[in-house]
């Protein structure tokens, strides 16, 4: 596949936004589909990207579609309906899936679209909108071999850590994997960190013990920028967003017939997050939430032991 393919975009949000950059900047004609949030659209455009009203009207004009949506519901609707992709897609269009989504609902998109002459890869991604701006973004991708190694160079505008993982609907699943083990982590940290400030150890000694420890990871490094250094950017990652991705990690669990206590126990902290008002609140605020039921105020903590 030639690395100037025509490529269309639907979500340029947070992580969209990035990538479709990238993606301009590296040679590709771009298509975009606008929304309520026009910032970044317009970014796009005046880069010199082209709006278009429907994802229809993408699917005509383009070779290869990337969608990056917030959950299962929203990808179907731009594919289906007379407005949908499935509905203007020219023989041979590639569907790049890269939001976080139900398996079940990847694999029955995937046959509608091969039922037309079309291709779906799950590349689904990891780390956070900043390495989207810079291109470095970590993708688990689904494909059929021979359509991985044509997408290849286009995956490589934005992502500096690819892994095919398997076929269409393993993307989906490692990375449903992936922030099952995220928001366990936050869960944890979120926990310990009141737990340390209750027994007298602040949240910057915890940062600094363990970030130079072999229990330091990337996670903990941004969840802890926002405990202790009140970075409130440092992960912007919404707690429906986790709450979303735990609920169908565990629905995948109970399809396999797999004993999952833990993600139930992390899916109980987000639902209790969520019910409290505070599900569009980035996940590493979660220590906010789980040090005032502790009768703490983590603001005043984290000033404890910071140099």
């Amino acid at each position: 596949m030639s690395d100037k393919v025509k490529v269309g975009f639907i979500g340029v949000g947070l992580m969209g936004h990035g990538m479709a950059k990238n993606l301009l900047e590296k040679g590709h004609p771009l298509v975009v589909k606008g929304n309520r949030n026009r910032a970044p659209v317009e970014d796009l455009v005046a880069r010199g990207a082209v709006e278009v009203a429907t994802p229809r009207e993408m699917a005509a004009a383009c070779d290869m579609i990337h969608i990056c949506l917030g959950n299962a519901p929203q990808v179907e609707s731009v594919f289906r309906g007379e407005d949908g992709i499935l509905a203007g897609m020219r023989d041979g269009l590639i569907v790049v899936e890269c939001s976080t989504s139900d398996p079940n609902v990847t694999l029955a998109l995937a046959a509608e679209l091969g039922e037309r002459g079309g291709h779906m890869v799950d590349a689904p991604l990891g780390r956070t909108p900043k390495e989207a701006e810079a291109g470095t973004l970590d993708a688990m991708v689904g494909a059929d071999p021979e359509v991985f190694q044509r997408i290849l160079p286009v995956l490589d505008c934005w992502a500096g850590n690819i892994n095919h993982v398997g076929p269409v609907g393993a993307g989906h699943k490692m990375k449903l994997i992936m922030n099952t083990i995220a928001m366990s982590y936050a869960a944890l940290y979120a926990e310990v960190t009141s737990l340390g400030a209750k027994v007298g150890i602040p949240p910057a000694t915890i940062q600094r013990v363990i970030g130079s420890s072999r229990l330091g990871n990337g996670f903990f490094d941004t969840f802890m920028d926002y405990a202790v250094n009140r970075n409130r950017d440092a992960h912007k990652f919404s707690v429906a967003n986790a709450s979303k991705d735990v609920r169908y990690a565990l629905s995948m669990a109970a399809e396999a017939g797999a004993l999952s206590p833990m993600a139930s126990a992390t899916r109980q902290y987000f639902t209790q997050i969520e019910a409290q008002g505070h599900a569009e609140d980035y996940v590493p605020w979660i220590a906010d939430h789980i040090a005032r039921m502790n009768g703490l105020d983590l603001e005043e903590e984290a000033k404890k032991g910071r140099d």
